[in-house]
């Protein structure tokens, strides 16, 4: 066991690329990660990172037997898991990376929560693309496109985006009929909070995109914020039909330019291929795929 050790030491400094970063991590000294990682070293006969006093980095062979030891450590801890979740049913600490559309997401990871009392969630919200291997996720969720080759995929559902404002700020000013209308209008606009940038509206019409960002009346990086601004009547906002549907069926917003509506983006739920699939990780995996989207909104 103490091999495993070791091992597990050595992939948390890989991942972190710092001794105290890892220690601090694991409840232990900078030390003690350091005196592990020698020790390693010297039973391999081989140097497993480059060190400087400003970085630590993997050597060629600390880089193989960084996936060598993943893919063990994964083994015994699927074992554990497997042996434990016959008696307990799935438990341990699951890492997961979502995007920042949390008015779809927490209700569901509540239940999830209630269901799967023993199961420790650790949740990052983001909207950058966090490299799911490197950064020691169990699994994420993502929207778009699926390019990574080392994880396995499975469909959770699709939401489009549609234009609405609330019924007395299309009274006061009018409902627009054409994109172009909107430069008559407040508009509301989504900022990336990663990069400052703001949103394009996904308009489209006879199945062709249109390149369309209006001019902002307001920014904001938080969906809700948007949403709570719209049904206050400030103005017209391009939001994920997920996080209108409530209000929409209040009467409390409507929805304009529907005709050009943009595509749907698929949401997915990944996790790593070259893992047995934990318990703990298949039970997320399925709870999502069953519980993110079970009804179609009423007007996709």
């Amino acid at each position: 066991m103490d091999s495993l050790s070791g091992m597990a030491i050595f992939v948390r400094v890989a991942e972190l690329r710092s001794f105290v970063a890892a220690g601090r991590r694991l409840g232990i000294s900078a030390s003690a990660v350091s005196k592990a990682v020698a020790r390693l070293e010297e039973k391999l006969n081989v140097r497993l990172f480059q060190r400087s006093t400003r970085s630590v980095s993997l050597t060629m062979e600390g880089g193989l037997f960084l996936d060598r030891c993943r893919r063990i450590l994964a083994e015994v801890a699927a074992a554990e898991s497997e042996l434990t979740s016959t008696t307990y049913g799935p438990q341990g600490r699951l890492r997961i990376s979502l995007p920042l559309v949390s008015g779809l997401m927490l209700p569901v990871l509540s239940n999830f929560a209630h269901l799967y009392p023993q199961i420790e969630l650790d949740l990052d919200f983001s909207d950058r693309l966090v490299d799911v291997i490197d950064e020691g996720f169990d699994a994420v969720v993502r929207t778009g496109e699926l390019s990574d080759s080392r994880l396995m995929s499975k469909r959770l559902g699709a939401s489009r985006f549609v234009c609405v404002g609330a019924p007395a700020y299309f009274k006061r000013h009018g409902t627009p009929t054409h994109p172009d209308d909107l430069t008559q209008h407040a508009c509301l606009l989504h900022r990336f909070p990663s990069t400052g940038l703001t949103e394009k509206w996904p308009l489209r019409r006879d199945h062709r995109d249109i390149d369309f960002r209006p001019v902002a009346s307001m920014t904001s990086n938080h969906v809700e914020t948007l949403l709570h601004m719209a049904i206050q009547g400030h103005g017209i906002a391009c939001l994920p039909d997920f996080a209108v549907q409530s209000a929409v069926d209040s009467n409390t917003l409507a929805t304009v330019l529907d005709e050009w509506a943009g595509a749907s983006s698929t949401f997915w739920v990944l996790w790593p291929s070259n893992r047995q699939v934990l318990p703990r990780v298949r039970a997320f995996v399925d709870y999502m795929t069953e519980n993110l989207f079970p009804v179609k909104a009423s007007f996709r």
